[in-house]
């Protein structure tokens, strides 16, 4: 909690236990990126699968190319972009995202935290239909991804629709949680402390989508 006035820090701190603020209520903003003034801030593995484009809701970052030119240590996505030079520890990322790839069984996009370097991540994996590889929360530990997932749903349905999508990380309790247009019932939970810092991302498996209205809340932390 930043520093402030004694009498709205004991407010907050009974709103907390009350239970009527969320951590994204309380964290401080990091970013809010809307890409109108290009896409400066992020950091792709693959510079020439991502563009700024304009469309009829203003400029959009999309990650156009459906595998791009990088290849990951172990098995985990392909495509991805993270924010440059912030870590964070316990955070709120919300994004607005656009799936542009045709219907299949695996249609995904990924949102990526906890990122230390391309062998040790997490990122969740919002995909058409479930299975041990697909709509899931992974591990990437050094080796191929590993889903750590404690509840999931039979799949992100996907359409040609934008839909707003959120993480939340403790890092204390080792809470991740997941939703996807309903902000208050996750659709996907694991708990696990292996990362307790990391940079974000956006991106997919090796699919396609737009990305917009991107807010991150967290502490941010220097990399040890």
């Amino acid at each position: 909690m930043r520093r402030i006035a004694n009498g709205v820090m004991i407010a907050t701190f009974l709103l907390l236990n009350r239970g009527d603020l969320t951590a994204r209520d309380t964290l401080p903003m990091v970013i809010d990126e809307d890409f109108e003034s290009g896409a400066k801030q992020w950091e792709p593995t693959d510079a020439k699968a991502w563009k700024v484009k304009e469309t009829d809701k203003g400029h959009v970052y999309s990650q156009f190319e459906k595998r791009s030119k990088y290849e990951p240590p172990h098995r985990s996505p392909y495509n991805i972009a993270l924010l440059k030079d912030i870590s964070v520890s316990d955070f709120v990322l919300d994004a607005d995202v656009l799936s542009t790839h045709k219907d299949y069984g695996h249609r995904d996009v990924c949102l990526f935290f906890g990122y230390q370097n391309p062998a040790h991540f997490y990122y969740v994996h919002l995909g058409k239909k479930t299975d041990d590889h697909a709509n899931q929360i992974f591990i990437v530990n050094d080796a191929p991804r590993t889903k750590i997932s404690t509840k999931t749903t039979p799949g992100t349905d996907w359409d040609e629709q934008w839909h707003h999508v959120r993480i939340t990380r403790d890092t204390k309790s080792g809470s991740i949680q997941i939703f996807y247009d309903d902000m208050e019932s996750p659709v996907m939970t694991a708990s696990n402390k292996t990362f307790s810092w990391g940079r974000v991302g956006i991106g997919s498996f090796d699919d396609t989508g737009d990305w917009d209205n991107i807010q991150l809340r967290g502490i941010k932390v220097e990399r040890p």
